[in-house]
């Protein structure tokens, strides 16, 4: 039985040593990602051709209806229906989307298209560096801030890669991605590493996979939705310089212009964060559940209790001014960023800095 034992400690200590070797990895192959993703928007500054045709792409698309033919006393007269425009949303403005990181240059889409491979192959080893991590403890691999991060990355940058796969415009979300990435596995091996090791006796229960699992799915939906929120902002005050005759400089121009339109970026963020949202709501019931099996009540006003309540309400408020006060555009936007900021508290700052039932796992 001791026997036994050791070997299992043996075989338990080696998984760890993989998965922490396959996390560093990761971590290298993002790097080349990263420097790939800079290379696709360098060589897609040159593109001056691209980049002119897109801004000569007609911003409003008139469809001619069909002639209708009318008989009156024996005879025939032909008239037309006047045309159909389609155009944005009431009040945004009639802009088409900018031709993406590359800007149509065949180097600029080369390194797109390794950054995106790269992108894929440091997802499979991150995902690897998850499931030993799980193997080597035998259990959910998030019972702590270091699991949580690199799953939370690896659930980020899958998003990412569905979205992609089902053929959305989000190739301009890469290089941001990649860059938090590195960031947030930097500070999971450095400041937030924890050794593999069992839980406290209150988290040994099936709620530790659907609870932290969709929390962890939620906030990283509602990332990439803060991204696009934040980039909203500054395609729209490039959109509105360029509408006042004002001519922004050579840099914003040059990143701006590719990005997808102000009312695009408005319309991905608001659709991302309302998708998502009956899903935290579902997380903070099933934390609140799980809480009456662990410590006999449903609700005690836990500082992670709190934020997660303060969360929700962020992005209902968010959610509810869109639909009935027609709040679009920057007031949407700063909304969004608010409820996004009180979602990175409510992981970093309640599990660093205040002490609650929830600081049990530690960092």
């Amino acid at each position: 039985m001791n026997l036994a034992t050791t070997l299992a400690a043996e075989t338990n200590e080696d998984l760890a040593r993989v998965s922490n070797v396959l996390i560093y990895s990761a971590m290298a192959v993002y790097l080349l990602a990263f420097f790939a993703h800079m290379a696709e928007w360098l060589f897609g500054s040159r593109s001056k051709v691209a980049r002119t045709a897109a801004a000569l792409t007609p911003a409003k698309t008139a469809v001619k209806a069909p002639e209708v033919t009318v008989t009156a006393k024996g005879g025939t007269a032909t008239l037309e229906r006047p045309k159909v425009v389609t155009r944005s949303v009431t009040g945004s403005r009639d802009v088409p989307d900018g031709p993406g990181a590359a800007a149509g240059d065949e180097k600029g889409d080369l390194y797109g298209r390794i950054a995106v491979s790269l992108t894929v192959l440091a997802f499979l080893l991150e995902f690897g560096g998850v499931l030993t991590r799980a193997l080597s403890v035998q259990r959910a691999p998030w019972g702590n801030m270091y699991e949580f991060s690199i799953t939370f990355s690896t659930v980020a940058v899958g998003v990412y890669l569905v979205l992609l796969a089902l053929k959305k415009n989000v190739a301009w979300l890469g290089l941001p991605l990649v860059t938090t990435v590195l960031l947030d596995l930097g500070l999971a091996v450095t400041v937030l590493y924890t050794s593999s090791d069992q839980l406290v006796p209150a988290l040994h229960s099936y709620w530790l996979w659907i609870h932290v699992s969709t929390a962890i799915f939620c906030g990283a939906v509602f990332y990439v939705g803060g991204v696009g929120a934040l980039l909203y902002l500054f395609r729209d005050s490039y959109e509105t310089k360029l509408e006042n005759g004002g001519q922004p400089g050579k840099f914003a121009t040059s990143v701006l212009e590719r990005l997808p339109s102000a009312a695009s970026l408005d319309k991905f963020s608001y659709r991302l964060n309302a998708a998502i949202f009956p899903l935290w709501t579902f997380t903070i019931i099933a934390g609140a559940i799980w809480a009456g099996d662990a410590w006999g009540r449903y609700w005690g006003w836990d500082p992670k209790e709190v934020w997660s309540f303060i969360t929700w309400v962020a992005y209902a408020g968010y959610l509810h001014a869109r639909a009935t006060a027609g709040w679009k555009g920057r007031k949407a936007a700063y909304l969004a960023l608010i409820a996004f900021a009180c979602w990175l508290f409510n992981y970093y700052g309640v599990n660093i800095f205040v002490t609650g039932k929830h600081s049990y796992a530690g960092v």
